[in-house]
């Protein structure tokens, strides 16, 4: 039991559980009926995912610097009680079944889900490593 943060997409581990999507936008090109078949996720959930504009900054992100001005405005986002209990709620659900969460970017130290990381073991949720 725990939640594995996923590239979206991806080959879906042993045990992974139900998938979550915390992205802006459902893939491109790939019918509803057919995201979970194809290992996108199998929940939408957009209102983990940056603000339109936020995730324009963060995808063209290339220093430190920009990465870290993204990341604080992505923290302050997630700060919105509805968003807050939403993470909570995660976290809590963590300790009684796995599921995951992503994003569909290559590189999860430039994404979204690697700030979803912190602050769900900030809210004491068990994550699977590797």
């Amino acid at each position: 039991m725990a939640v594995s943060i996923v590239r979206l997409g991806s080959p879906r581990a042993s045990g992974e559980g139900l998938r979550i999507g915390t992205v802006r936008r459902p893939p491109r090109g790939v019918p509803k009926a057919d995201w979970a078949r194809r290992d996108f996720y199998d929940v939408w959930l957009p209102s983990l995912a940056p603000s339109e504009a936020l995730l324009k900054l963060g995808q063209s992100a290339e220093s430190d610097a920009q990465w870290k001005s993204f990341k604080r405005r992505y923290l302050a986002e997630m700060k919105d009680s509805d968003t807050s209990r939403l993470l909570d709620t995660l976290a809590a659900l963590s300790h009684h079944g796995s599921f995951a969460v992503g994003c569909y970017c290559e590189n999860e130290a430039r994404c979204h889900r690697s700030v979803l990381r912190e602050l769900l073991v900030q809210r004491g949720a068990k994550i699977t490593t590797g």
